[in-house]
């Protein structure tokens, strides 16, 4: 119900829209996996490299993490962003028929029986992959996930060792008992998104800022109306956060 909820959503947002302006799409498999799909956004030749690289924004999509969120995903690109910047979109993968309506992004805390490997996986094997192909500044390398994809953003950011500079997490869940220890927090940035009005308690969204916090964490609460799901000026609240997190890299 909840993934059926989120595809109507995404089709009713984009059809407010404006159609989207061509920028390159590239379809990828880190590491030539043929379950590790994502789509590159914005690298080409009318889009060549900054000096010092190109930053680099993964995103994880909510409901089922599909490329279906690709024009969504592109506007984000187009009007959140800025050409110094790639964002790769991952795919899902999908292990299995039930999956999707338990765990759409399986991590090492939240695992998944058929999955051949952790969404923390994913993300650093993309990063890698993208980094073969492209310029990447490693400065700026971050990471959104909203709804289901949140929770893997956050474990990601709470690896021992990431790639990941910051995280932009936005109406998700916060379950300390499925992540990494929170003392791998410190010093790194994460812009938390969320409604008073949202089925997920802003709770979670409290105390994953309270925790992170402590742990010597920068962390930013942002809250909105408008219950589960993007609402109001979207692209402007992404800016914003991104903004936030480039403002945290040392």
């Amino acid at each position: 119900m909840l993934r059926l909820l989120w595809l109507l959503g995404l089709l009713a947002m984009l059809g407010t829209q404006d159609n989207a302006t061509e920028v390159p799409v590239q379809t990828l498999y880190a590491g030539n996996d043929r379950h590790k799909m994502y789509l590159l956004i914005g690298a080409g030749k009318e889009f060549p490299p900054p000096k010092e690289g190109y930053r680099m924004l993964l995103i994880l999509p909510g409901g089922d993490g599909s490329a279906e969120f690709l024009p969504f995903c592109k506007r984000i690109y187009q009007h959140a962003l800025n050409r110094r910047y790639i964002v790769a979109q991952l795919v899902a993968p999908k292990w299995s028929e039930a999956q999707f309506e338990q765990v759409v992004w399986p991590t090492r805390g939240l695992g998944w029986q058929d999955a051949q490997f952790t969404t923390e996986e994913f993300i650093e094997a993309v990063v890698a992959d993208a980094k073969k192909r492209y310029s990447v500044d490693p400065r700026f390398v971050f990471a959104l996930g909203w709804s289901s994809g949140g929770p893997p953003v956050y474990s990601a950011m709470l690896q021992k060792e990431t790639s990941l500079r910051g995280a932009f997490v936005a109406m998700s869940v916060y379950k300390p008992n499925q992540l990494p220890p929170r003392e791998h927090a410190r010093g790194r940035a994460f812009y938390i998104l969320h409604s008073p009005e949202d089925f997920i308690p802003i709770r979670m969204a409290q105390q994953a800022e309270q925790e992170l916090r402590q742990h010597g964490a920068r962390v930013h609460l942002q809250t909105y109306e408008g219950g589960h799901g993007w609402h109001g000026d979207i692209y402007g609240i992404i800016r914003k956060g991104i903004q936030w997190l480039e403002q945290q890299v040392e």
